[in-house]
Order: structure tokens, then C-alpha cells, then sequence
């Protein structure tokens, strides 16, 4: 079950009402995997984005683990926006509930509501601008 009061916490859907997300759900997955599952692996194509609801993944590239993530976190924003291959391997280390938006799914939630489009897009933006300051203050650090 996809709860809208948890969705808010995720910064995604920062600024996006209630009421529009409720309007938009039906268009969002759900899914389990069991510990050790790879919902994402390097090299493979993916269409999605990933939101931790329960349990906790690693993050790997090349075989080195390069994080871990959370309830709360997502994972699969690159490959949502420019739909290449997997850039890393995503492996639970727990139970593992998720709730993901496919690229198609994007696309038809600008035709339901432009403005909850809109706000998504934005916030999927400056996620993807923290993460490269963030990467830009590691590779600096070296």
C-alpha cells in the first residue's frame, strides 16, 4: 500500500499537496524484495525511480560498495532522466518495500497535472544538483 503521508517525507515531492498526490498514485508501483535481491543492476537498463519505504540497500559500483541508503531515500534518478543503463547495483540488505514512478508513468503525470509535473521535475533537479555537489566535494577531498 502506497501511503501519501510517507511520500511527503521524500524530497520529491517537496511543495506537491496531498490532493495531488492522491490524483497521481495510481500511476506509482510497489514492490518487495528479499535480502540479497537486486532490484537494480549495473549495466542493465532501468526507467525508474525507487523510494525506500522499508528496509535498507546497498549501493555498489564495480563491486565496491559506495553507500548504503534508507527509508526515506531514493535510488534510479539518472536512469529516470536519461534513460541509460544502470549506473550502479542496488542489492537489499534487508526486506526491502519500495515505490517507484517509471519514466512512462512521469510522462502521463504531465498529462494528468502539469503543475505536480512540473514541481517533480524541479525537485528531481536539485536532488540531482546535491548529488553532484556532493560528488564534486569528494573528488576534491582525494
Amino acid at each position: 500500500m502506497i501511503d501519501t503521508n510517507a511520500l511527503q517525507k521524500y524530497s520529491l515531492f517537496g511543495g506537491v499537496l496531498p490532493e495531488q498526490i492522491e490524483r497521481i498514485k495510481p500511476l506509482f508501483s510497489y514492490a518487495r524484495y528479499d535480502a540479497g535481491d537486486m532490484p537494480m543492476r549495473e549495466g542493465d537498463p532501468n526507467d525508474k525511480i525507487f523510494f525506500i519505504v522499508g528496509g535498507r540497500v546497498s549501493v555498489s559500483k564495480q563491486g565496491i560498495t559506495i553507500a548504503e541508503l534508507g527509508e526515506g531515500e531514493t535510488f534510479g534518478e539518472m536512469e529516470l532522466i536519461d534513460v541509460m543503463p544502470s549506473i550502479a547495483t542496488i542489492t537489499a540488505l534487508e526486506p526491502l518495500e519500495v515505490v517507484t514512478i517509471s519514466n512512462r508513468a512521469l510522462y502521463e503525470i504531465s498529462k494528468v497535472d502539469i503543475k505536480t509535473f512540473s514541481l517533480l521535475v524541479m525537485n528531481l533537479a536539485r536532488d540531482l544538483s546535491r548529488r553532484l555537489r556532493r560528488m564534486d566535494e569528494l573528488a576534491c577531498r582525494e
